[in-house]
């Protein structure tokens, strides 16, 4: 059975010394059979312990207690049909409102039964409770496991037995537990049905994360989102299909071109001063500014057909913007009939309206009736980026449009061919329990306290730095967060500087977050009203050295020192750019997270404002470089570094790269070809002008190609090559600091080789 709890709130003081007996004996024998109770004598403590414990099988409410209506509410808006038993006094229950009298699974007058008979009652709701919890496959994979049977298949450690023959082994099943090992099972085990068929548990599993989703067909993936995304794209795209790519795509979507032979006509989406990535401006997406894209491209001439077949996006961007999907597919679906929306980090989306008409699963048939526009759409989702899931699960949804619709037999041959035969089981539960967890007013209370906590901090960081500035007892600077400065309430049309805004309007009105149409705070151009909103999860927070207009400041504070010192307080971010760095409120986040963060943040200026060195604030940096740091203060650090940034105009040379991308002279397909082949060599940085690239460079940040497979490197005085230089010589002059850039080899000289094709 799964950790039962009952809560029990009820205010002894109003309840009378005979009653608090009769309810003592009550609670006794629930402890008796098995159940743990908490008790609140106040509607606070009430609240408190449903929004805290989530082991909750059933509830004993009073109606005497000080407000139990709220904690009615509480209990409704926190789970799904958790079983309420209504203590009263009363006669007649014809008093209460009618509401109560729906939600209650019964009443309770304490002194009319025996506490044996009242406990039972609860008991029982409490255990039919908890078993309707449970969603398809992990409610049998448990009942599987509680038979005990010996197993005779694979995999060979045999339910953990293994493992006990050997010390290493015992330490590895002593450190995770039987539990886990009993679970890890074979496709063998019929009853728990088959991922490639989708049958019994499982497929009842992905069925029910198709409902929870909006789906009409739902994959479980056990690769990560990667591999959905290459079978998203290898089920649509045949060999010389015309693609649509956004150019702000995963790596995987170049390796599904390569599986494919599809040729890529790249969408360029926007940067802004930041240098953050913003999105493909709507008029680039019409279907006139897509004919001329593809007229244009060098891979039209012996394309398949003049139309491309297939279109992806990414949704939401790194960054955390994400668009109106149904006016993406609007405008893309006159050109195209399926639309793939990568929505790694946005899988929680259905289950706020904060996000209403953002995620692929938003674009039926009410929302877009035309159906010689609306396209067939995928959404790829790594399910355990932002939902609660083990490393690695992903899903497939679709939703059908009459023009290309997905057949499940043709669309499961491609599934076939890169989903394992052995998959693990415990993976496949967590997908079934992710998918319930935001089944009915759970994922709204899910997503309710990750959108709260993001923006409790944003909001704590614009008050900090006003105090900073109006108390003028210290230098001015504070770090701040990328979002609009003011707000307006719609109802009253008032306007709210951020930091003052009512909470509850910045977590409800999706206008406080989308981009206005030339607004500063953003820096993106072409945009149309409430075509992208920003996700306030995902929280960049910003230095001073630069505006989103790309304004540089004579004195700014480069991210990547920020962030060196955060790892040194055990904070480690999710990305960090020039002046940048991102955090992701998922909802394991918590106050006292975000609370070290921002006294994190707050210790750092400090340092800087009196002067500390650069051993002292990064002590593993000079031990490590001490030729180069031995010596400097952290504002001299800060100021040497903010001085390359300007010198080099990384930030513009980024924008300018990303956004007018190098001619393709072959596609990804054809440049694999030569690839395995051995028609490569490694070229110098210095030496490449001219060349063809024979694989992704990209470079983090921002984590975006910035040349494709097959792309000329271009000119050597061009935008792409001066970045890659300015990256180059920032590498040798801050040791400790290097960039992630993948495709790149860097020698001991500090030299950047990349891999091109063979003249």
């Amino acid at each position: 059975m799964s950790r039962s709890t009952v809560l029990v709130a009820l205010d002894p003081r109003s309840s009378g010394s005979v009653a608090c007996d009769q309810l003592d004996r009550i609670c006794a024998k629930l402890d008796e059979e098995g159940h743990g109770v908490a008790r609140a004598g106040t509607a606070s403590d009430a609240l408190a312990l449903t929004q805290s414990r989530a082991d909750l099988s059933a509830a004993l409410v009073s109606w005497d207690l000080d407000d139990p209506e709220a904690v009615l509410r509480a209990i409704m808006s926190r789970f799904t049909k958790l079983p309420v038993f209504l203590v009263t006094t009363a006669a007649s229950v014809d008093d209460l409102p009618l509401w109560v009298s729906e939600v209650v699974s019964g009443y309770v007058w304490l002194l009319e039964d025996t506490p044996d008979f009242i406990a039972g009652r609860i008991g029982v709701a409490a255990l039919r409770y908890l078993d309707g919890v449970l969603p398809p496959f992990f409610r049998e994979l448990r009942r599987f496991e509680d038979t005990h049977e010996y197993s005779w298949h694979t995999p060979a450690h045999a339910g953990g037995v293994a493992f006990l023959k050997s010390p290493a082994g015992r330490a590895f099943y002593d450190y995770y537990g039987e539990t886990l090992f009993r679970t890890d099972l074979s496709i063998s085990v019929a009853e728990l049905g088959s991922l490639f068929e989708h049958t019994g548990p499982i497929g009842d599993a992905e069925r029910n994360a198709a409902r929870i989703f909006g789906a009409d067909l739902t994959y479980f993936v056990l690769h990560g989102d990667s591999t959905a995304d290459r079978i998203a794209c290898h089920a649509s795209v045949a060999t010389d299909e015309l693609v649509l790519v956004d150019r702000n795509c995963h790596k995987a979507i170049y390796h599904g071109l390569t599986l494919t032979g599809g040729r890529p006509v790249y969408l360029v989406p926007t940067r802004n001063g930041y240098g953050l990535m913003g999105p493909i401006p709507p008029s680039a997406m019409r279907a006139e500014a897509v004919a001329s894209a593809v007229g244009r491209s060098p891979f039209s001439e012996g394309a398949a057909s003049e139309k491309p077949v297939y279109a992806v996006i990414t949704n939401s961007t790194y960054d955390g913007l994400c668009y109106d999907a149904v006016r993406v597919a609007e405008l893309l679906g006159a050109t195209v009939p399926r639309l793939h929306l990568d929505e790694a980090w946005f899988a929680y989306a259905r289950f706020n309206p904060l996000y209403a008409r953002r995620y692929g699963m938003s674009v039926d048939a009410d929302a877009l009736p035309d159906e010689e526009v609306r396209p067939t759409v995928f959404s790829t989702q790594s399910t355990h980026k932002l939902l609660a899931a083990m490393s690695q699960s992903s899903m497939v949804h679709v939703k059908n449009s009459p023009r290309s619709p997905v057949e499940h037999r043709q669309f499961n041959e491609t599934f076939m061919m890169h989903a394992t035969t052995s998959p693990m089981y415990p993976m496949i539960a967590g997908l079934d329990v992710a998918a319930a967890m935001m089944d009915g007013p759970g994922g709204r209370w899910l997503t309710d306290e990750a959108i709260t906590e993001a923006i409790r901090f944003r909001q704590a960081v614009a008050r900090l730095s006003r105090r900073i500035r109006e108390a003028a007892d210290r230098p001015g600077w504070f770090f701040g967060t990328w979002q609009p400065d003011e707000v307006t309430d719609p109802a009253t049309g008032h306007v709210h500087a951020f930091a003052d805004a009512p909470l509850d309007l910045l977590r409800t009105e999706p206008g406080c977050w989308t981009l206005a149409p030339g607004a500063d705070w953003h820096g993106f151009e072409g945009m149309e009203d409430g075509y992208c909103l920003l996700d306030p999860i995902k929280v960049s927070i910003t230095c001073p050295g630069v505006d989103a207009a790309g304004h540089v400041a004579e004195t700014g504070i480069p991210a990547r020192i920020v962030t060196a010192y955060l790892e040194t307080r055990g904070i480690v971010v999710e990305k960090t750019d020039a002046y940048t760095c991102l955090i992701l409120f998922s909802m394991g986040i918590t106050k006292g997270k975000w609370g070290t963060l921002l006294d994190a943040l707050l210790d750092f200026k400090n340092l800087f404002d009196t002067d500390a060195t650069v051993a002292e604030v990064l002590p593993n940096l000079v031990r490590t470089h001490p030729d180069r740091y031995a010596g400097l203060t952290l504002p001299q650090l800060c100021a040497q570094m903010h001085d390359q940034l300007s010198k080099s105009e990384l930030t513009a040379l980024l924008d300018e790269a990303f956004t007018h991308p190098t001619p393709a002279v072959l596609t990804p397909a054809q440049t694999y070809q030569r690839l395995i082949r051995g028609g490569t060599e490694p070229v110098r940085l210095a030496d490449i002008a001219g060349r063809t690239v024979a694989t992704q460079v990209v470079t983090t940040p921002p984590g975006i190609p910035v040349l494709m497979p097959g792309e000329s490197t271009g000119e050597a005085d061009g935008a792409v090559l001066r970045y890659l230089r300015a990256l180059e010589a920032f590498d040798r002059e801050f040791p400790g600091f290097p960039s992630e850039t993948h495709g790149v080899h860097r020698d001991t000289a500090g030299d950047y080789w990349i891999a091109c094709l063979r003249s």
